[in-house]
């Protein structure tokens, strides 16, 4: 990794917490963030957007912000809107990437019509949650099927859903997070993760991770309390099966038009091994369970040289504008 010139970088704001539902994750992993960047002579600061204006940050003289921010108003491209209009720099996707990214429903729709391989989905809109509407859907997809918010991390109202019985409830809990729920064809396989760093051409996949949880339950306690779930990197893949992988990785990230890093999620159907896309995540967690700093450190970079690197990729949209 090429030298980054600390004193360049400025004064730091480091936006984690936000009002979300993933407040609690983001300030684990902003606080991760925060640490990893002092140690290195980093003049960082800690920001919550939900505690106070954004407006600040221009006016305190910050240079640029590392986006320790996830889920709504954090990794939907408004945070980000926000920093392009005040003109400071900041870290991962665009105002348009993290906006389509957020909302599983357009990234899986951008992917089906580039042909990228993605489970079989319905969109359950508002007004469509009703009993007959619902249970009518695993006719379309199956038993079991996955239900989830449309535009929602961390696994929040998220269920399986193994009989008709279970629907309604399932649609329901969903829908407690977003009035669009996403019904999706189950593939029963492993899952495993991949990160992306860089742009463009210039991305590239980082080691593939396989998840381990048990009972394959990788729900929000096995993701960030419990110390049940293995992470295996490398992954004990095949050398092609993991190729596959980090080139479906790459393309669909390259497809939605993200930038700095990102990390997309997968599950490998056992009957034929193919890999499936499910989701991309834009601004990924950053805690001690997170799986981009395992990947990483997998390659030879570190925690705190990641968080650099991260930095370092600082930029906006509209570069003119900045003069960056």
């Amino acid at each position: 990794m090429t030298a980054v010139d600390v004193k360049s970088l400025g004064k730091v704001a480091v936006l984690m917490g936000g009002d979300s539902a993933e407040r609690p994750v983001s300030l684990m992993s902003g606080n991760g963030v925060l640490a990893a960047l002092r140690s290195q002579g980093v003049d960082a600061h800690a920001f919550d957007p939900s505690e106070r204006n954004l407006e600040a940050l221009k006016a305190e003289g910050f240079a640029r912000c590392f986006v320790a921010l996830h889920g709504r108003h954090g990794e939907d491209g408004t945070v980000q809107g926000a920093l392009e209009l005040l003109g400071i720099p900041y870290t991962g996707s665009g105002v348009m990437a993290s906006a389509i990214a957020m909302d599983k429903v357009m990234t899986k729709r951008i992917w089906s019509f580039a042909g990228l391989p993605t489970p079989k989905w319905k969109l359950l809109a508002a007004g469509e949650h009703g009993r007959e509407i619902v249970r009518c859907v695993p006719d379309e997809l199956g038993l079991p099927l996955i239900v989830k918010p449309a535009r929602e991390g961390s696994s929040f109202g998220v269920s399986k859903v193994a009989g008709y019985s279970g629907m309604l409830e399932a649609v329901t809990l969903a829908a407690q997070f977003d009035s669009d729920v996403l019904c999706e064809e189950f593939i029963d396989g492993e899952e495993v993760t991949c990160p992306v760093l860089g742009e463009g051409a210039s991305a590239v996949a980082l080691p593939v991770i396989r998840i381990q949880a048990p009972d394959g339950n990788y729900d929000y306690e096995h993701k960030y309390v419990s110390n049940d779930t293995r992470y295996l990197v490398p992954s004990g893949l095949p050398a092609e099966e993991e190729a596959e992988i980090q080139r479906l990785v790459v393309e669909g990230y390259r497809l939605l038009g993200c930038r700095g890093w990102g990390r997309a999620d997968l599950m490998i159907r056992a009957s034929d091994r193919k890999p499936f896309l499910l989701e991309m995540n834009t601004s990924p967690g950053m805690t001690s369970h997170s799986l981009v700093p395992k990947s990483a450190a997998a390659a030879g970079m570190n925690y705190e040289q990641l968080c650099l690197y991260l930095l370092a990729g600082a930029t906006l949209d509209n570069t003119k504008k900045a003069g960056v």
